[in-house]
């Protein structure tokens, strides 16, 4: 059977491709997928991704299969909820605009900008990473009693003192504003499969928690 592979960020450069069709034997599990990429993935670590959800070795693939080869990341919109990647440039008041709600009584922004150096590439696996940030922000209403959440994270290239991500969250109180926006950025840069080149070199980063 075949099930394809897509290949991001230093990866996609070892490969020289971001997509490849892998011929594998009925029955095969994602271990098998992984052992025949260990050319590529020689000496990084990686997770994997089917069908834009991340899996366990022992799950069984199918023909047909979309299997993402997860490095390392580094590290994304919504009126109750909103989650993108864009190219755009980002800015703060569409997202705080987004999250207004009479019941709000705070409103927390977040910015992460590039510093030091002229510009920094970023890349995503943008499916699967707009999944993921909703999942994020979704659970960060659920646990802080927010009343809306909005996050967008930018690709390609962000020059010096630009964003790459911007957050707003309001809540009633301040603490449950500043906890739940909190929360986002640190399971965005967590689990969410996006990737930095930083003067020509990727940042090494952590295996994305599933």
């Amino acid at each position: 059977m075949q099930v394809r592979i897509r290949l991001f960020a230093g990866l996609r450069e070892r490969a020289g491709t971001d997509e490849l069709e892998l011929d594998l034997p009925e029955g095969a599990v994602v271990r098998d997928a992984l052992e025949r990429m260990s050319a590529v993935t020689d000496g990084l670590p990686v997770v994997m991704a089917v069908n834009q959800e991340y899996a366990d070795v022992d799950l069984a693939l199918h023909a047909g299969d979309e299997v993402a080869l997860i490095p390392p990341v580094s590290g994304g919109a919504v009126g109750a909820l909103h989650a993108r990647v864009t190219t755009e440039p980002l800015t703060l008041d569409p997202l705080v605009e987004l999250v207004r709600d009479p019941r709000a009584g705070a409103v927390v922004t977040f910015l992460g900008v590039t510093r030091e150096v002229p510009e920094l590439e970023y890349e995503a696996y943008a499916p699967m990473a707009e999944r993921q940030m909703a999942e994020i922000v979704a659970l960060a209403i659920e646990r802080y009693g927010l009343c809306a959440a909005a996050v967008e994270h930018r690709v390609g290239t962000v020059p010096l003192s630009e964003a790459s991500v911007a957050i707003a969250v309001s809540a009633p109180h301040r603490q449950e504003a500043f906890d739940g926006g909190r929360e986002i950025i640190d399971e965005i840069k967590a689990r969410v499969p996006i990737w930095k080149k930083e003067e020509g070199e990727w940042v090494r980063g952590v295996s994305p928690r599933p």
